[in-house]
């Protein structure tokens, strides 16, 4: 009988990234598995088809091999009744344990080879408004453990050697019964290392790491905002066992500024003027990230008009465009007037009264509209 495609056991596409397989694998698995239907000689057939699937699509070069000549390229390698699929539930066990092992803490490789890597550490960052934009460099100081220098990570004092664990005899693992399933798990008496430390380093307990503060001189570059994040490879926590140790994660924050407000590679900010200037016009200074720059101000400037101040934003960190700044006006009203100022400012107003639709056109037409509102409610 002619073998099925191996995409199309699995339910993948040809070009399928290599997670997308192991997680149909992985359902197929689940589904087929002769513990959960006993006395079903389909499903076991099912189960090795997949197991059998995934043993090509899984490994790079049996892929390749398999893509260029299809089942010829690797017939050497796999066969429903060859190696790889020895008969009896430990065998069937084995490969669930492959498939489910990171559920439960155990894989396949055990014993004293069995390395881990260190975990990820993730560290926030805040930053200035000015930092965030023009890039710097800052020192971080991060707690964490790292490779005991006394013993080189293995626990053990210099000059002794661990011993082979009675309970797993040096696997790392054991077998134990979950429900419908046999699958293997981190022994419990070594952790999963396959030997014990009869004299443990003195400086780590033996437990071959220890913690430290370390300090880290960190690039940030130009325009970073908030939510981005910087990864530094290898500067997480240790290793076990000779395991690569894990990556740092710079979370950054970017503070409030008292001037600026930053929308992407805006910036925007309110720029106050006096009575006068709004009405006859003028210049005001207006700072920038660059330094101060000289805003005109046309005559009869309203208040909450908005002027573009092109060119004086951010840079983004992802490409070269530069935004701009928004700046808003906000006619300050005069407050402390003397008893004279406020005679003449009276006189001044008292003077626009008379012809108030030549010199407060909004005034009016708001005042009609809401004549006519009332008109249209006493209707």
């Amino acid at each position: 009988m002619a073998k099925r495609d191996y995409y199309e056991v699995l339910g993948v596409s040809r070009d399928a990234a290599e997670a997308d397989v192991k997680k149909a694998y992985r359902r197929l698995a689940m589904k087929h598995h002769p513990d959960r239907n006993p006395n079903n000689p389909e499903a076991e057939g099912h189960f090795k088809e997949a197991k059998e699937a995934y043993e090509v699509l899984s490994d790079q070069e049996k892929r390749a091999a398999y893509d260029r000549f299809g089942h010829a390229g690797v017939q050497g390698n796999q066969g429903m009744g060859g190696a790889g699929f020895g008969g009896g539930a430990d065998a069937f066990s084995d490969i669930f344990g492959d498939v489910f092992g990171d559920i439960f803490g155990a894989g396949r490789r055990g014993g004293r080879n069995q390395v881990f890597r260190g975990a990820d550490l993730r560290y926030e960052l805040e930053l200035t408004l000015e930092q965030a934009v023009a890039g710097d460099s800052v020192s971080l100081e991060i707690p964490g453990q790292t490779e005991c220098g006394r013993c080189g990570g293995k626990g053990a004092e210099p000059g002794s050697q661990p011993v082979t664990c009675k309970t797993c005899g040096g696997q790392g693992q054991v077998r134990v019964a979950q429900g419908f399933f046999s699958i293997q798990q981190s022994c419990p008496n070594c952790g999963g290392s396959g030997s014990l430390i009869d004299k443990p380093c003195r400086e780590c307990s033996g437990r071959g790491r220890v913690r430290r503060v370390k300090t880290l001189s960190v690039k940030v570059p130009a325009g970073v905002d908030n939510g981005d994040r910087i990864r530094l490879a290898r500067e997480g926590e240790a290793g076990r066992n000779g395991g690569p140790p894990g990556d740092l994660y710079v979370d950054i924050s970017v503070t409030a500024h008292p001037i600026f407000t930053r929308e992407g590679q805006n910036l925007s900010c309110e720029v106050p003027v006096s009575f006068a200037t709004a009405v006859l016009g003028g210049a005001v200074d207006v700072p920038t990230l660059d330094g101060n720059v000289v805003l005109k101000i046309p005559s009869e400037t309203q208040s909450g008009s908005l002027f573009r101040l092109r060119g004086k934003g951010v840079q983004s960190v992802r490409d070269s465009g530069v935004g701009d700044l928004f700046c808003r006006v906000q006619v300050e009203t005069p407050v402390n007037l003397s008893g004279d100022q406020k005679d003449r400012l009276r006189a001044f107003d008292e003077s626009l009264q008379h012809d108030g639709s030549r010199h407060n056109p909004r005034a009016r037409s708001w005042f009609d509209g809401v004549k006519k509102f009332f008109e249209r409610m006493g209707a």
